[in-house]
Order: C-alpha cells, then sequence, then structure tokens
C-alpha cells in the first residue's frame, strides 16, 4: 500500500518518464503504467492512488511491483502435440519395461 508520507508520489505520466528506456530507447507509455494498474501483470497489480482527478504511483510501488515480477517463474515453453506424444510413448515403454 502507498504511504503517502513516506513514498514519493508520482502521477503516472511522470512516472512512466522515470523508467529506464526500453525498445528502441523509448520509455514506457503512461498507458501501460495505467494497464499494469488496472489489469496487473504475471498476477501482479501497480499499486495507485488517486489525488483528485490523477491516478498516482509511487517510485516505492513501481519498485515493489518490478520485485513480485522478477519473483515468476518463467513459463515453460508449452510442447508440440508431437513431442508429447513421443514422451507419451518413451514413458509406456519404460513401465513395459520395469513390469516385465
Amino acid at each position: 500500500m502507498i504511504n503517502l508520507l513516506t513514498e514519493e508520489i508520482l502521477s503516472l505520466t511522470e512516472a512512466a518518464k522515470k523508467l529506464p528506456a526500453r525498445r528502441a530507447g523509448k520509455r514506457p507509455h503512461a498507458a501501460t503504467l495505467y494497464r499494469w494498474a488496472k489489469n496487473g501483470l504475471g498476477g501482479f497489480r501497480l499499486e495507485t492512488v488517486q489525488v483528485g482527478g490523477t491516478k498516482c504511483t509511487s517510485m516505492e510501488a513501481l519498485q515493489r511491483f518490478f520485485e513480485q515480477l522478477g519473483t515468476l517463474r518463467t513459463n515453460p515453453v508449452p510442447m508440440t502435440p508431437a513431442a508429447r506424444e513421443r514422451d507419451i510413448a518413451s514413458a509406456d515403454e519404460e513401465l513395459k519395461q520395469a513390469l516385465s
């Protein structure tokens, strides 16, 4: 939760400008931060507070958000149907040999 007394509060536009550049040297758009706050990313949502008519976050909230994302395990690449069939056949063969 964002603490207004101890954290550096920024509008989403200001916060986007403070993030490092990504692809082609571009910084994330403020709409990206809004999407992270509304929908989340990887099951985590960016913390925000409403200050008047402006949705804001903090540098500390961004830090927490990115730390949470860093804890995610990378998703394994899905198996192709052919690879799955090969694995099943191999497991069946191992089972037959073990039962013989």
